[in-house]
């Protein structure tokens, strides 16, 4: 099973090379473009969990990569791949919206653990399913929302779209909060003390009218966290 997809957008044959193979042993799916253009052409049509950028290319720079990427996906990680002397390039990426930036050369064990960094930083996406009934309700995940078993329509906001998602991508066990916390709302859960979570779940289950005495979409497993009931359907 692939640990996620890869964009590597490099015009140095040698180390786009090195980049792909190294990723691909280490169990990502990797795409590759040597050239700026291809790269946005690339990013635009795949996927990505994460999309490796350097800067000094033809046809189009690392910072026009981004800032056209930015506009139809704004919240795809890119790390920066940047020779030594560009500081100033580096700024100006940090402030387009890169996520982190990798200064040539680098250890292939470095990169990997940016890599893994970012990743880990980056909220988990929701589950691919379009929609999905349960408990009477349908709910759509495209348009975030909820029709009810009276048939009353009820907006999710992205944020409860994406609890709802992740506790769908988990069926059959209890997710807890600070799994949620760190997988949904990207934050470190260690040392934090806060009732996010819960507070999340109570919106959701007062949208979707799921009574909090005897929830049926949304339950709670006691010392454990939170767990969705088994979908009365599903579609892809």
């Amino acid at each position: 099973m692939s640990l996620g997809t890869l964009v590597v957008v490099e015009d140095d044959d040698s180390i786009r090379r090195g980049l792909v193979d190294a990723l691909s042993f280490s169990g990502y799916t990797v795409h590759e473009a040597n050239d700026g253009e291809r790269g946005l052409e690339l990013c635009l049509s795949v996927d990505a969990d994460l999309v490796l950028l350097d800067i000094m290319m033809p046809k189009m720079d690392g910072l026009e990569v981004l800032a056209e990427l930015r506009k139809p996906k704004p919240n795809v990680p890119v790390i920066f791949l940047t020779a030594r002397g560009e500081e100033s390039d580096r700024i100006k990426g940090l402030k387009l919206g890169a996520d982190d930036y990798i200064v040539k050369p680098f250890s292939l064990d470095e990169l990997m653990a940016r890599v893994e960094a970012v990743l880990r930083r980056m909220p988990a996406r929701p589950t691919q399913r379009k929609e999905m009934t349960i408990a009477g309700r349908q709910i759509n995940f495209d348009r975030r929302e909820a029709v009810l078993a009276d048939g009353s329509r009820q907006t999710l906001t992205e944020r409860e779209a994406e609890v709802i998602g992740f506790l769908a991508a988990n069926p059959g066990r209890a997710v807890s909060r600070d799994e949620l916390l760190q997988k949904v709302w990207g934050l470190d859960p260690r040392g934090t003390h806060t009732r996010t979570v819960d507070m999340a779940i109570a919106r959701i289950r007062e949208t979707l009218a799921d009574d909090p005495s005897d929830p049926q979409v949304i339950k709670t497993v006691r010392g454990k966290g939170y767990m969705l009931a088994e979908p009365d359907g599903v579609s892809s």
